[in-house]
């Protein structure tokens, strides 16, 4: 009779609670095998990635091979012959005068004389004077055509005033360097310091 009192049926809340605790228990999404939910993760760095890529400004350098001017100030130039044009490009606000070696080439490029080689007439939009960079390209090409000692002469100086922009010297180093027809005038460029 103790046996049959032993196997006495069992409450319906006790087989429940019996029956909750031995199937097995379903894990929540937060605790789920204990790994990392990393797709917030990738999602930040994903649209982190995006806004660097939106706000970066790329940035084009051009190099232009030039000589500075030394610590010594006038011994930049390479010792030449005595038959040498040594051309000097002086850019200012009034405009750009050219400078040889038998003197200072006068307005509109006659020949030697004081002024101006070539005065600004006018300003651009910017406020800044207008350089006729095809004036200055034909007048360096006759002078170093006007002699056959000038020839393979291949340097020019370039000095500005402090106020130039170098937007204006970059156009006298292009006007200088070559030709209309791509021909080598002057492709060593020297910077000269204006005193």
């Amino acid at each position: 009779m103790a046996e049959q009192k032993a196997e006495a049926k069992l409450s319906a809340g006790q087989r429940s609670k019996i029956r909750r605790l031995a199937a097995p228990q379903e894990l929540s999404a937060d605790d789920e095998a204990g790994e990392l939910n990393i797709v917030p993760f990738l999602d930040m760095v994903v649209n982190i990635l995006m806004f660097v890529l939106a706000t970066v400004a790329v940035t084009f350098t051009a190099t232009i091979e030039t000589t500075p001017p030394s610590s010594g100030g006038g011994k930049v130039r390479i010792e030449r012959a005595d038959k040498a044009l040594n051309l000097t490009v002086i850019v200012t606000n009034d405009g750009v005068a050219l400078k040889a070696a038998g003197g200072n080439i006068s307005t509109g490029c006659d020949g030697v004389g004081p002024g101006i080689t070539f005065p600004t007439k006018n300003k651009g939009p910017d406020g800044e004077p207008v350089l006729d960079a095809d004036a200055i390209t034909e007048c360096v090409r006759k002078l170093k055509d006007s002699s056959p000692d000038f020839k393979e002469e291949t340097q020019i100086r370039i000095t500005a005033s402090n106020n130039i922009s170098y937007r204006k010297v970059i156009e006298c180093i292009d006007a200088v360097r070559k030709d209309k027809n791509g021909n080598d005038m002057f492709p060593d460029v020297l910077f000269g310091v204006p005193r």
